[in-house]
């Protein structure tokens, strides 16, 4: 059964030394808030990261497959659920789009959790996801570097059907600065990103996404940079804990309490502000998220809304460990 309680979670990626997230529009620099000189993630590449866990992790498992995958054409997997769907590919009645949509749904992870636009190639529909991240946003200023760097050979192409040895003929004729090209390199030495996200019950019933296929999701959140490791990035990693707040109800009737848990208790906001992290007094320039100090205002939360802390690899947190054995309950 789909989940039946609305969420909001937070969770804090730090770059050290890396690119969290180039701008191909600008030459590949970090992004930044021109304003506040903040950094960004988009939720595009944090979405991206998470298929990508997803897909190394439960590779092979029904239910479990991703639509928007690197280097592929969406209409394959399109077409894929069209004909497990048993209605034609050309079919375009409304009935026909409905099953093809439902059975994309119960076979890509992703569908059930982000949406998909469906209608490009053989017509699926459209799914609206239970999930939405915000952009992720460095808690404080950036300083992006655009450092040169040099490549220790050429990569001249003399001509398509060039051997072996004539390329050894032409590097024999070449002064040794002919034999290095110079490149660059975007980088920020540090930065400590929030992101949020929201997740709808209602949604989700539509798309079937369920406890199981939420707790996959806090896990890939977790360890989605742990299997992404490239020398643009640097060193990245989500540092726990991500904080999961959960819509439970208050009402002592048992339907009012459901709708309630459906469609929430607070306003998200309310519960963001609730957790704080900032530098500690004694650091002028953070270098690691050791440099934070963290905490939430579990007195402050709203009747109806429990409180859950997801922990990962990293063996240092944010905060001491809190709800670790279930929900600390409110309401």
């Amino acid at each position: 059964m789909a989940i039946a309680n609305r969420y909001e979670f937070a969770f804090y990626v730090e770059c050290v030394n890396g690119n969290p997230n180039g701008d191909p529009d600008m030459g590949n620099t970090p992004r930044l808030d021109p304003q506040d000189m903040r950094g960004f993630i988009s939720d595009v590449a944090l979405k991206r990261r998470i298929r990508n866990y997803v897909q190394l992790a439960y590779a092979g498992q029904p239910g479990m497959d991703i639509i928007i995958q690197t280097s592929t054409n969406t209409n394959r997997f399109i077409a894929q659920a069209k004909e497990a769907a048993a209605v034609g590919l050309a079919e375009k009645r409304l009935s026909a789009v409905n099953k093809a949509r439902d059975k994309a749904c119960a076979m890509f992870y992703d569908v059930r959790a982000f949406g998909a636009v469906m209608s490009t190639g053989p017509n699926a529909g459209q799914v609206r996801g239970p999930i939405q991240l915000t952009f992720a946003k460095s808690l404080d200023p950036i300083l992006p570097l655009d450092l040169s760097i040099t490549r220790m050979a050429a990569a001249e192409n003399l001509k398509d059907k060039a051997t072996a040895a004539e390329y050894l003929n032409w590097e024999a004729e070449q002064d040794e600065d002919k034999l290095r090209t110079m490149g660059r390199k975007q980088l920020i030495a540090y930065g400590l990103y929030e992101a949020r996200g929201f997740i709808s019950a209602n949604l989700a019933r539509e798309t079937g996404f369920d406890e199981a296929d939420l707790q996959i999701l806090f896990e890939a959140i977790l360890n989605m940079y742990e299997h992404d490791r490239s020398a643009s990035k640097g060193l990245m990693t989500v540092i726990p804990p991500l904080i999961v707040f959960r819509h439970s109800g208050t009402d002592g009737d048992l339907a009012q309490r459901q709708r309630q848990a459906l469609l929430g208790c607070a306003p998200a906001q309310q519960l963001f502000d609730l957790v704080t992290v900032k530098k500690k007094a004694q650091v002028d320039l953070a270098r690691s998220y050791r440099d934070y100090e963290a905490g939430i205002a579990l007195d402050r939360r709203p009747a109806g809304v429990d409180v859950g802390f997801k922990y990962g690899p990293a063996q240092d947190i944010l905060w001491n460990r809190l709800g670790e054995q279930g929900w600390l309950r409110n309401g």
